[in-house]
């Protein structure tokens, strides 16, 4: 799989920002810090302001966004003292990830920033920091990593009222679809506006996107994005949603990307498909008579046994184990096999440049950064370890037993105790991370449901 898609930005803006932001009127620039769930964090600031930041880096940002949950509260941290200072972070842009706003309207750009200590040292809490160190044990290999994300996401009505579920929303031809219609050209063209709307902002944005498909659900599609390099690729999935969710919007309706939003439906993922080269861009999976190299099958034995153990890096939410169950277009174990898309680990059809293992268990709704990073990190330990992947799968292997956690609550007691992984990421990320989300799980935990009220109200 060899690179196609690089960071257009970089060429373009890297070397002379001021000139770029000149050249297409942008007079606001939105700095993006990616939390622990992805949600986009930050500030916006007159063009003047962020190009003085880029001289004086005086650009400050509370370190307590890392520790914001889903609902907007702060989870806190366990150095109480920590907690209430609560001190700065130095908010470092990346200018090579300058691009256009297109869905906030003229003259506004955006650019991702890289949260750091006032010492310099990188906030290690930080999704891109923690992307950025896998990356870093590749090239002290001689390896790059080359990823590309296949994301799934529904359309819906607008829904004011989260105790009732969503359906789906009206298209073209005036009614809303009912049934599920996979790959069907014509239900893909009851979307049409929404669709050209995101490729325009895609095309604004210089996001390249690749294949578009109607999924199963009524009202869910899925896009691919064009295969390069592994922080490129999580910057662009952040800015897929954003724009996505504008555009959606702008047509009224809703695009929403959580991992089982439907409870009758199919689940929405974000499978990864990987490949490794080396520093000429040599295929390392693939031998010159087009075999497996013993490699790959150490990279897929250690997504075999690390992937069970970090789950929360793939299905960061409560809602995301709705979707990982069996038969319900989502793998429920981590098997691997060709070409078989029952197993959590599947090595598409191609040749020996395209030959990758595609990582199926990450939903939409996981953090770009943190699904890459703990993928890459699992093939990686793998590798070094010398990991001998299982038989392969045949048939359907949904009936084979699962080794996945079932819940949140299974999931993070797993994830807290792998030690490998906990050395590599850091106490940094991992303490924060599991705060971040132990306090999501106890908040969601606190919560009557309306099937508790439907079926145990009048009857316990």
């Amino acid at each position: 799989m060899p690179d196609k898609n690089t960071n257009t930005a970089t060429s373009i803006n890297g070397n002379d920002p001021k000139a770029w932001l000149a050249r297409h009127g942008i007079n606001e620039v939105e700095c993006l810090v990616p939390d622990m769930n992805g949600v986009l964090r930050g500030k916006a600031l007159p063009t003047a302001k962020f190009l003085k930041a880029l001289e004086d880096r005086a650009l400050y940002l509370p370190s307590s966004a890392f520790l914001v949950s889903i609902d907007g509260r702060y989870s806190g941290s366990i150095d109480e003292g920590f907690a209430y200072s609560d001190p700065d972070t130095r908010m470092v842009p990346d200018v090579s990830t300058l691009c256009l706003a297109p869905g906030g309207g003229a003259g506004r750009a955006y650019v991702f920033a890289d949260a750091f200590h006032m010492d310099g040292r990188p906030w290690m809490a930080s999704p891109r920091h923690v992307l950025r160190a896998v990356l870093d044990l590749y090239r002290r290999r001689g390896w790059r990593a080359v990823v590309a994300p296949e994301l799934e996401f529904y359309l819906t009505a607008h829904n004011p009222d989260p105790d009732k579920p969503l359906t789906a929303p009206v298209g073209a031809n005036g009614r809303a679809e009912g049934v599920q219609h996979p790959y069907d050209m014509a239900a893909l063209e009851e979307f049409e506006p929404v669709i050209r709307r995101i490729y325009d902002y895609a095309a604004a944005a210089k996001l390249p996107l690749d294949t578009l498909i109607h999924e199963s659900g009524p009202g869910q599609l899925e896009i691919n994005l064009l295969h390069g390099d592994a922080l490129p690729l999580a910057d662009q999935v952040l800015l897929f949603k954003r724009f996505t969710r504008q555009a959606a919007q702008q047509c009224g309706m809703h695009a929403t990307f959580m991992a089982k939003p439907i409870a009758a439906q199919a689940g929405s993922s974000m499978h990864l498909h990987m490949s490794i080269v080396d520093e000429a861009g040599n295929a390392l999976f693939a031998s010159a008579d087009d075999a497996d190299t013993e490699m790959f099958g150490h990279f897929i034995g250690g997504l075999q046994k690390y992937v069970p153990e970090i789950m929360p890096l793939f299905a960061p939410n409560v809602n995301s184990y709705r979707r990982i169950r069996p038969n319900h277009s989502a793998p429920a174990n981590i098997e691997w096999s060709h070409d078989n898309r029952s197993c959590g680990l599947r090595v598409p059809a191609g040749g020996r440049m395209a030959r990758r293992v595609e990582n199926r268990l990450p939903g939409a709704d996981s953090n770009p950064y943190l699904a890459i990073a703990g993928s890459l990190l699992a093939g990686y330990l793998g590798v070094e370890q010398k990991l001998s992947r299982s038989a392969e799968a045949s048939g359907n292997a949904y009936k084979i037993r699962s080794t996945l956690p079932k819940t949140m609550e299974e999931a993070l007691d797993r994830f807290e105790a792998c030690a490998p992984v906990r050395e590599l990421l850091g106490e940094d990320f991992f303490q924060t991370y599991l705060r971040v989300k132990s306090v999501e799980l106890d908040l969601f935990q606190s919560v009557v449901t309306s099937w508790e009220r439907d079926h145990l109200l009048l009857k316990v």
